[in-house]
């Protein structure tokens, strides 16, 4: 997904002169010839998130669209508050990619993990959040967010599914069957092989902000299920809206709170986590019963 990423805003960058990049040391490498072609446009801030932001609500106020990129824990969690004056409380817009996701760099310790991000844009307004599955979804939400002025995050992943759904902005229904599961980006294909002989549907978004409410209430009959590769309950608050005055159970799988301090990689968090296929299929079939 980051190498999509790479090829994809440095073809925007060369087509669409309103569009900016700003990064903070992280991948600058990778946009060296961009810069070059660019030097107007393309700007590496070094390791001060809090002032990538501020640029970009800076940019976005001269009539730019800027594209600001980095590892999730300091494009979001460090630079909080920046995004939610640079950008919110400014009324501007901006592209945020993040690379790292929740545990992506386990390797490197918890300052390199955010299963938090998609909470904190959760207290500002009008954020459309990307969480896409499979790098081959990657290059049409960026460009489509190249063609307006809203406050975009595009989460990427190291984990993805077999398959790509580049139309699965709202629910995609994958497998029909009885109480709804709902995942979220990469958590499709743990999903789709924990309820292997469970009567579930299965529905799949790559944007989970704004959330899919109509889908959502058309699908639920009683029982929904959503598995996100965030912070577990995330989405407890828009789900219990869109389904109001609807009786219903529901069970959010994530990322627990508690800090896993072996690092190990991905799949070891996933699996310590409960978000590994067995462990998704205990929470979901003791759930259920």
């Amino acid at each position: 997904m980051r190498e999509t990423f790479i090829d994809t805003t440095t073809a925007i960058l060369d087509e669409d002169p309103r569009t900016a990049l700003v990064v903070a040391d992280i991948s600058a490498a990778s946009f060296t010839a961009a810069r070059r072609r660019h030097p107007d446009r393309v700007f590496n801030v070094g390791i001060r998130e809090q002032l990538m932001a501020g640029v970009g609500g800076g940019l976005a106020l001269t009539g730019m669209r800027p594209y600001l990129h980095s590892y999730a824990p300091f494009l979001i969690d460090r630079a909080y508050e920046q995004i939610k004056l640079d950008l919110g409380h400014q009324e501007t817009g901006a592209v945020l990619v993040s690379i790292g996701a929740s545990y992506d760099a386990a390797a490197e310790g918890y300052t390199h993990q955010s299963p938090g991000d998609v909470a904190l844009l959760d207290t500002l307004d009008g954020w459309t959040v990307h969480v896409p599955g499979h790098r081959d979804e990657v290059a049409a939400l960026l460009r489509a967010a190249a063609r307006h002025d809203d406050r975009v995050y595009v989460r990427l992943s190291t984990q993805e599914n077999a398959h790509a759904y580049p139309d699965a902005g709202g629910l995609r229904v994958l497998r029909r069957g009885g109480p709804l599961v709902v995942a979220v980006g990469p958590m499709l294909d743990p999903v789709l092989e924990a309820t292997l002989g469970m009567d579930v549907t299965v529905a799949y978004t790559n944007t989970p902000r704004p959330l899919d409410t109509d889908g959502l209430r058309a699908l639920v009959e009683g029982e929904v299920v959503v598995v996100e590769p965030y912070l577990a309950g995330t989405s407890a608050h828009p789900v219990g809206q869109a389904l109001n005055g609807l009786p219903h159970r529901a069970l959010h799988l994530g990322v627990g709170r508690a800090e896993v301090r072996r690092y190990g990689d991905w799949r070891d968090h996933a699996r310590a986590h409960g978000l590994d296929p067995a462990g998704l299929r205990r929470s979901i079939s003791g759930f259920l019963l």
